[in-house]
């Protein structure tokens, strides 16, 4: 009896009590590491986020992300600010073909609206003008941006605003609606029986031309730098059409003041080159060809090429302060 063999289950329990006990402190090292690598891991984000945040972000415009100038002010000056995917391909194609019929109907409209307000009351009628364009603006702003005048949408395209195609279209579509409004004020006053002549703007004569081209530029210049300005509250439609339509008095009252003072011109302004045409500035006659030809010439650079590099200059020049004073917003 003192010779009795062990039983089979006191062999296997202690070997297995010890694979137990070895497995225990296998897992207890396991969990140590993690909670130590977690440990390490929450330090090492604390320090990238010291570190991340000792130095302030920089964004594409040379601005800081607290909006203090930073070392590049004019970097990304060109760059594209509009939809980056726009161009002659692609905006004929569908949801942005939708999105141009829209715009264009607007553009046409409200230059329909404008022309007929101008082409009733005359250029002479600024404080008139500021609720016209206050109106005008507020309706068309969530259709086309309410560009209403090739100066304005010729600055859009130059400061990459809007891409070049859609410009074109939307100046196409401004001398078009500004066609109509004259349609519909000649009906008006024919139906009327009306003997009234329509406002009519002085022909450049002779010595008249870079008077009337400086007044003209000025203007636009102006006009379009409010309107560059306004375009950073255009969250706010209320807002943004106050200050165009403030632009537009501005600037209108100043070239009233440059032109009877200085130039006694009067009715020698539009800076708006597509109702300036339904004002039959182009000429129509002339001693020979050569003549009708230079005659053209001058009437387009004084209404409508040079205002609308005025147009461009205001936009820069909004531009330009804006990224030199380092306000962020776009």
């Amino acid at each position: 009896m003192a010779n009795k063999k062990p039983k089979k289950s006191d062999k296997v329990s202690k070997p297995v009590e010890k694979v137990k006990a070895e497995t225990k402190t296998k897992s207890e090292k396991v969990v140590t590491a993690k909670v130590k690598g977690a440990t390490e891991t929450k330090t090492t984000k604390k320090v990238v986020k010291k570190k991340s945040s000792s130095k302030p972000k920089v964004i594409a415009s040379g601005l800081s992300a607290s909006g203090i100038l930073e070392s590049q002010p004019m970097k990304g000056f060109f760059k594209k600010k509009g939809d980056v995917d726009e161009n002659v391909l692609t905006i004929f194609k569908k949801p942005r073909l939708y999105n141009l019929l829209g715009s264009l109907i607007g553009e046409v409209i409200g230059t329909m609206f404008l022309t007929i307000f101008m082409m009733t009351m005359g250029v002479y009628q600024p404080l008139y003008a500021i609720f016209i364009y206050i109106a005008v603006t507020a309706a068309i702003t969530g259709l086309s941006g309410a560009h209403l005048n090739p100066l304005i949408t010729a600055g859009m395209m130059a400061s990459r605003r809007v891409s070049a195609i859609r410009g074109i279209i939307y100046i196409l579509g401004q001398i078009l609606g500004a066609w109509f409004g004259l349609l519909i004020v000649n009906a008006a006053r024919l139906a009327a029986g009306s003997e009234a002549e329509l406002p009519t703007m002085i022909a450049i004569g002779d010595g008249q031309f870079w008077p009337v081209t400086i007044i003209e530029m000025v203007g636009s210049l102006i006009f379009a730098f409010f309107f560059a300005r306004a375009t950073v509250y255009k969250r706010s439609t209320l807002t943004y059409a106050i200050m165009v339509g403030a632009g537009y008095l501005f600037a209108s009252l100043t070239v009233i003041m440059i032109s009877t003072k200085y130039f006694t011109l009067q009715n020698n302004f539009m800076m708006n080159p597509a109702i300036a045409l339904m004002y039959q500035i182009l000429p129509t006659g002339a001693d020979n060809f050569g003549q009708l030809m230079t005659n053209l010439a001058l009437a387009l650079c004084t209404y409508a090429v040079l205002p609308m590099l005025g147009g461009v200059i205001g936009f820069y020049l909004s531009d330009f302060t804006q990224r030199l004073a380092g306000d962020p917003r776009k």
